[in-house]
């Protein structure tokens, strides 16, 4: 699993752009940048859509306002459903990253196997402050819920 200090992979993503779905590196998405990335198990599920996002979206200001360039929330989905979830959560302050594949969230470790619940290889949920393309804070929930991952444990650490 990623740790604090080490550097993100290079990962080959998707963004839903103005035309449909548009590539975006995680070179682009971290370099020179302070981010906070956020994952969630899957959009559109209960405690991702009642809890985990909202308090993003509820924050952003806050967030942006501690010097954080970006804040992405990415989920093992594809980039029209991540649109759609965005759309429907009013997160136009944050970016909506597809890991369709689960290609960058396997690169980190971070992985979770929940095919016995009908949902396949999806992310932990988790979060973590990224500066200059290198983990300055990592926290993963430890079991359900949104605790150490919430917006407002976030906002702490800046």
């Amino acid at each position: 699993m990623i740790a604090v200090n080490d550097k993100i992979p290079a990962v080959t993503l998707k963004v839903f752009g103005e035309n449909g779905p548009e590539d975006i590196t995680t070179e682009a998405l971290f370099a020179d940048k302070k981010v906070v990335l956020f994952a969630v198990p899957g959009a559109f599920t209960p405690g991702c859509s009642q809890t985990h996002l909202p308090g993003y979206v509820v924050n952003a200001d806050n967030i942006k306002a501690k010097g954080v360039d970006s804040i992405i929330c990415l989920s093992v989905n594809d980039a029209f459903v991540m649109d759609a979830w965005g759309k429907a959560q009013n997160a136009e302050a944050l970016i909506m990253l597809a890991d369709g594949s689960g290609e960058l969230t396997k690169a980190l470790g971070l992985e979770k196997d929940i095919t016995a619940g009908g949902m396949g290889i999806r992310s932990q949920r988790y979060a973590m402050i990224i500066e200059n393309g290198k983990v300055t804070s990592l926290n993963v929930e430890p079991a359900r819920g949104v605790v150490v991952s919430a917006a407002e444990a976030i906002l702490e650490q800046l």
